[in-house]
Parts: structure tokens; C-alpha cells; sequence
């Protein structure tokens, strides 16, 4: 089976979608790539998490993709999301201990506990 390597989300909140998966741990850089948007790139690790604008007459993000992330310490990061973003809190599951989460344009995100 392949590797994910890139993951585009698109959105009209650059700032507070970089805000926010910061949180999660993603460390990000703003740039573009020649005449392109700009948009923020993340840095590291196994996959490149991009958040890019909108494009040109869409006015609402599509917020029906799920993601999914594995995280170190659940439950200290449950402790720095704001509770608008909480929709599940941690528990043991069938795939781990796990919590559902929200971003700010309402994209689902699985958190399990590495």
C-alpha cells in the first residue's frame, strides 16, 4: 500500500487553521510557490499538511473530509482546544484511545493516542 505523503485542506481562515493544527503539532512555513497562493506548509514529519485558500468563487469550505491523527499525549492536548472544537471526549475504543475533535471549519478529526 502506498504512503500518504500530502494532504491539502482549502479554506477562507488561513491564520486560524494554521492557529489551530499548531496545536495538534504541526509546525508550519508561509510561502508560495512561484505566482501561486499563499499558503502555510508544514514541516517535518512523514506527511506535509498544506491549508490553502479557497479558490475563486467558493465561498464555503468542504468540511465532509475526515481526518485522523496519531498524538503523543491525548489528553494533555484535549486540555488546549477550546471546547467548540471538542466533540467526543477521550475514551478507550476499538482503534485506541481516542477522542473526535472538529477544526474551525468543521472538518471531523480522529485523535488516538500513540
Amino acid at each position: 500500500m502506498p504512503d500518504l505523503n500530502l494532504l491539502v485542506i482549502k479554506t477562507g481562515q488561513l491564520a486560524e487553521h494554521a492557529a489551530f493544527y499548531t496545536k495538534l503539532g504541526f509546525q508550519f512555513d508561509y510561502h508560495r510557490h512561484g505566482t501561486g497562493p499563499y499558503h502555510y506548509a508544514s514541516t517535518g514529519g512523514n506527511i506535509v499538511l498544506e491549508i490553502y485558500p479557497l479558490p475563486k468563487g467558493t465561498a464555503v469550505a468542504d468540511n465532509t473530509t475526515r481526518l485522523g491523527f496519531k498524538v503523543a499525549d491525548l489528553d494533555n492536548l484535549m486540555k488546549e482546544l477550546p471546547e467548540e472544537n471538542i466533540l467526543t471526549a477521550p475514551a478507550l475504543t476499538a482503534w485506541g484511545y481516542t477522542a473526535i475533535i472538529q477544526d474551525p471549519d468543521g472538518r471531523k478529526i480522529e485523535l488516538v493516542q500513540q
